[in-house]
């Protein structure tokens, strides 16, 4: 039967070669598998007949058998017209059928007095039920009890042109279905579809596209998703167990003097109870003698790095070196400044390393990490080059969002006789089931609350008929001391306009604030211009930063109490919050100002009173992933979502992603070297679905 889902397309009858050709290039469709795979977007309940004396004008989808009794032609234009055939059940009440495309057609295919069933959406037009181009088949051929839910297919405009549409794909589905005679392959073995109570592969995949009823559509799909997120996540779970055996990782026992000093004179401000259980469940890796593998998460502001910071101190208390890599040089020399600033008075040796470092800087740096001088290297992706060594390289921090592929791990790997123990931060919160999917071979641990005196940002939704106003507002916060910042969109697709937006919005705002001083930072800048701009603003020379959202991650200006987003319809939640957690870094109150125009879409009005409403980044994060899927999550497309699931949703799907994982966990703690025959049907699917064009490397 696997052999018969391997057969070419355009074997099956009703295709060819030309059918063939159009279904790969539009949908990827090659083999009858493939086909068997496309699912239905929607169905429409096909097993009722409906009287004509029983449809309203907001009903959804009826079909009704009866005959035509006349066809009237009313002109429309020169060129078009409108063709309307009465239509009756036979009870005495008429209805009317209308095309305004396809009536010539309709009038020489359809014979008056033969009896047809018609499907179709009612409305009322001149007080009579009406249906625009319906679907129309012969009485004789159409067997409605057997029909039960009609599946439509999503198509491209290509392939309408070709006759192909929803009902063409639906017959091709049907044929298939009638040629895969014998049951289809087992996939799941018993002891999981008994336990969790699903559908056999061969009904599910008969029933997701001819269900009988709501329920067993239900059925099928949750048999098919679950299947799905099963593989995923065990692929995930075994690759993590494979590393667990494989890596060791260094044990770090020792609590030393650099962390107690630390902790006793040069701790900030006290830790939250959400810093301290993060930092006991780092010792507990550390000490574990595997190798730590954990993402940290935590809004801006929480205090990531400080847990990074000590984290690392406990590397050195053991004799190891540790290093921080961060995506941007800003960023990387903001967390050289914040650590600097942390252990100050301690004999602690930093040094960065970027791309900019050159010649005997370079050199200098080279030497110390290779005879341990150096004890902790703060860079951007210029540590994983081949010229930088360690002599004994402890602990790994990676930031913001940027998890290391296979092989940058393995560059970082090789600088040490063990793998480094590896913490990937980040500050925009992964809702649970992505976590699990992108994230799902490293623990997760999160710092939920701020640290104490930090005040909620106040965000407030503003329309650009109220700028005046809020001009005012923003004079009197700078009069008061504080700095504001500005930001326009900057979206690739329209890059020349947005810029030319910026260029004028920074004129309009020097004749508003003249009386203020004004920086401008945008991506297409020299780096050295930029960051001239960006160091006025920190160093309080300018009051007001107007940029696009290469603010977003790197710049940490207490003193900035405003933030002001232009044309906030344009950005993701994430991005917004992203955003928004460049103020409130200070103990004054902050705000967050969302601009827009009054005509917002539904999704949008969604997005911007969420915001409105909360500061839980975690919050935000499950709202975004539910309004735009995770596909386009910032960030999660360089993180690793190589697959592309076909029915499951992971924002809708959280209940079985997580049966799907604990599953898997059972599966690998009983057989983590995956050889026990009682699994053998699931290490075989496995290795059949990494044949495939999924980036199953990426996954893990």
């Amino acid at each position: 039967m696997n052999d018969l889902l391997q057969q070419d397309i355009q074997y099956l009858p009703g295709v060819g070669p030309s059918r063939k050709k159009m279904l790969n290039e539009e949908l990827g469709i090659q083999t009858y598998g493939d086909l068997l795979h496309y699912y239905p977007y929607k169905h429409v309940d096909r097993s009722r007949l409906y009287s004509i004396r029983e449809l309203t004008g907001d009903m959804p989808f009826v079909q009704v058998k009866g005959c035509i009794l006349s066809f009237e032609t009313f002109k429309m234009s020169a060129r078009k017209e409108r063709v309307v055939a009465h239509f009756t059940d036979g009870s005495g009440k008429v209805m009317d059928l209308t095309w305004f495309n396809g009536g010539k057609y309709a009038k020489q295919q359809y014979k008056i007095g033969t009896e047809y069933v018609i499907f179709g959406r009612p409305n009322v037009y001149n007080g009579r039920i009406n249906v625009t181009h319906p679907e129309i088949d012969a009485a004789d051929k159409l067997e409605l009890s057997a029909m039960g839910m009609q599946p439509y297919y999503n198509t491209t405009e290509k392939m309408k042109k070709m006759g192909l549409n929803s009902r063409s794909v639906e017959r091709l589905t049907k044929t298939l279905t009638d040629v895969l005679k014998s049951p289809l392959p087992e996939t799941l073995p018993d002891f999981i579809t008994k336990k969790l109570h699903l559908m056999s592969r061969d009904e599910a995949l008969r029933k997701i596209h001819y269900p009988q009823n709501a329920k067993e559509l239900e059925q099928a799909r949750v048999r098919l998703k679950f299947e799905e997120l099963f593989y995923v996540q065990l692929n995930i779970v075994r690759y993590a167990s494979d590393q667990r055996r494989k890596y060791r990782g260094y044990i770090f026992s020792r609590v030393g003097d650099n962390f107690n000093n630390f902790y006793s004179q040069n701790l900030p401000f006290p830790l939250t109870e959400a810093q301290k259980r993060v930092i006991r469940e780092i010792r507990k890796d550390m000490g574990s003698g595997r190798q730590m593998n954990r993402l940290l998460q935590g809004d801006v502001g929480s205090g990531k790095t400080l847990v990074a910071l000590m984290s690392m101190l406990i590397a050195l208390d053991n004799g190891y070196q540790a290093c921080i890599m961060a995506p941007t040089e800003i960023l990387a020399e903001q967390h050289l400044q914040t650590i600097m600033d942390f252990l100050k008075d301690m004999d602690i040796r930093v040094a960065l390393l970027t791309g900019i470092v050159k010649g005997k800087k370079r050199q200098e740096i080279l030497d110390g990490l290779l005879d341990g001088t150096v004890q902790i290297l703060i860079g951007t992706h210029a540590v994983i080059e081949d010229t930088v060594q360690f002599a004994h390289l402890g602990m790994v921090v990676v930031d913001e969002q940027h998890r290391f592929g296979v092989a940058q791990r393995a560059k970082l790997w090789n600088k040490s006789a063990n793998p480094p123990h590896v913490l990937v931060m980040t500050a925009t919160p992964i809702p649970r089931t992505l976590a699990m999917t992108l994230y799902g071979d490293l623990d997760v641990s999160v710092i939920d609350e701020l640290p104490p005196g930090r005040k909620p940002v106040v965000t407030q939704h503003v329309y650009m008929s109220n700028m005046p106003s809020l001009y005012d507002g923003l004079r009197k916060q700078i009069h008061q001391g504080r700095q504001v910042y500005i930001v326009f969109p900057l979206i690739e697709e329209s890059e020349k306009i947005d810029l030319k937006n910026l260029e004028d919005g920074f004129n309009v705002l020097t004749q508003v604030f003249p009386e203020f001083k004004l920086s401008k930072v945008h991506g297409k800048m020299k780096p050295a211009k930029k960051e001239e701009e960006m160091q006025k603003f920190v160093r309080g020379e300018t009051h007001i930063l107007v940029a696009t959202t290469v603010i977003e991650v790197g710049v940490n200006v207490p003193n900035a109490s405003v933030m002001v987003i232009l044309e906030a319809q344009r950005f993701g939640l994430s991005q917004l919050h992203q955003l928004r957690g460049r103020v409130g870094r200070g103990a004054d109150q902050s705000y967050c100002i969302l601009v827009t125009g009054y005509k917002l879409a539904e999704d949008t009005r969604k997005r911007i009173d969420i915001m409105c409403e909360t500061n839980d980044g975690f919050r935000i994060a499950e709202a975004d992933l539910k309004l735009r899927g995770p596909g386009d999550l910032e960030g999660t497309q360089q993180s690793g979502m190589a697959f592309d699931l076909k029915i499951a949703d992971i924002a809708r799907d959280g209940q079985l992603v997580q049966m799907a994982r604990d599953e898997a966990q059972l599966i690998i703690e009983d057989d983590p070297e995956c050889q026990t025959e009682r699994y053998a049907l699931l290490w075989r699917r496995l290795r059949e679905l990494r044949k495939t064009n999924i980036n199953w490397g990426a996954i893990s």
